[in-house]
């Protein structure tokens, strides 16, 4: 086979046994190839920046940095890696959160591996694709959206803030807990309230009801 019609598919995943049964399918596949395998974001964003795959399979829940953030940092220095998420996380924000990040897939670890192949391969030719229960979920998130006035959107608020302590104040402002973000964004606890002491600093508030008051007041929550 002419290698220009290879495919070239990088593994991010922090189970063996998974990573390892992805391995053996895509290289039963004519046509693909596993050029690279990492367990985690630190390994893996340097391995992209050299094997410059054509898609990424990116697990969303790694230990330390999440692949969500992964993605988004793969994105920002090779826009042109297609990045398809494979993860058993199914809920809205995982979804539209990865999709912010610029991830062009998304389907659940329980598809058949046809669909996963064939998603790898849509990927590769720049399209974007997403599993049956996902794809519902945008549809519907897009049609109850229909009726926002989006003019009455801040543009953009609290520019002085990071997307990610965007992200952390949009959940403070609908009454998460520290936990509960820490479980969404699939961050460490640790890494949660480092994040808000750094918002509550740079928006010069004295606590969580008064950064609250001050997200809600700019359209967040």
């Amino acid at each position: 086979m002419d290698p220009i019609n290879v495919i070239n598919v990088m593994i991010v995943d922090d189970h063996p046994v998974f990573r390892g049964g992805l391995r053996a399918l895509l290289s039963a596949v004519p046509g693909m190839e596993v050029v690279g395998e990492a367990q985690d974001a630190e390994s893996a964003m340097p391995m992209v920046e050299q094997l410059q795959p054509d898609v990424v399979i990116m697990d969303l829940q790694l230990p330390t940095i999440s692949g969500i953030e992964a993605t988004r940092r793969i994105q920002e220095t090779s826009p042109h890696i297609g990045i398809l998420v494979v993860t058993m996380f199914e809920d809205d924000y995982s979804v539209f959160a990865a999709m912010r990040a610029g991830a062009r897939g998304y389907v659940l670890k329980d598809t058949n591996e046809d669909d996963i192949w064939r998603a790898i391969q849509a990927i590769a030719r720049g399209e974007a694709i997403f599993s049956p229960a996902i794809a519902r979920r945008v549809m519907d998130f897009f049609a109850a959206s229909t009726s926002i006035d989006l003019k009455a959107v801040p543009k953009r608020s609290f520019p002085e803030l990071t997307e990610r302590e965007r992200e952390i104040l949009n959940l403070i402002a609908q009454g998460v807990s520290n936990n509960q973000i820490a479980e969404t964004l699939v961050l460490s606890p640790k890494t949660v309230r480092n994040h808000i002491s750094s918002i509550f600093s740079k928006l010069q508030v004295a606590g969580r009801a008064e950064a609250i008051v001050k997200a809600r007041e700019a359209g967040l929550g």
